[in-house]
């Protein structure tokens, strides 16, 4: 990852990026958004969360807990999988504080703890279905 080191002040708008320079041409808008820029630290745990969204199979649970909580076994019947891949990625979302779990005697119910991850899929779905609404070419294309 490049490291960005300092913006030069003289008139040929270059920035020192580990030791080689980058043309810049609007230099104080290039400071003002390197002012705001997320810590890398930030950055990395946001890539965290969008991957733990990126696959198709956690998304699925993630989506059918939108709707309130459920059991290992519906979740697998809900998204397809086996209770065994249902359980592994509750696992890593449980881990990432995504979901969290209720037990009832050897039952165990999860449901969607992270209201902001909610409004992550919320505005992901409500993206999805726009895309189609203006792009119906899509579909067609599809089948």
């Amino acid at each position: 990852m490049a490291t960005l080191v300092h913006m030069n002040a003289s008139s040929d708008n270059h920035l020192t990026i580990d030791g080689c320079a980058v043309r810049v041409v609007d230099a104080p808008r290039v400071a003002s958004v390197r002012e705001r820029m997320p810590r890398p630290e930030d950055l990395r745990d946001t890539a965290e969360v969008f991957g733990l969204l990126s696959d198709p199979g956690r998304l699925r649970l993630l989506m059918a807990l939108l709707d309130g909580e459920l059991c290992v076994c519906d979740l697998a019947a809900v998204s397809g999988q086996s209770e065994s891949a249902v359980s592994h990625a509750l696992r890593l979302l449980r881990a990432h504080r995504v979901v969290s779990v209720r037990r009832a005697g050897r039952m165990a119910y999860y449901r969607l703890e992270d209201a902001h991850v909610r409004m992550l899929l919320d505005l992901a779905l409500t993206h999805t279905e726009h895309t189609h609404a203006i792009h119906p070419e899509r579909d067609e294309d599809s089948r």
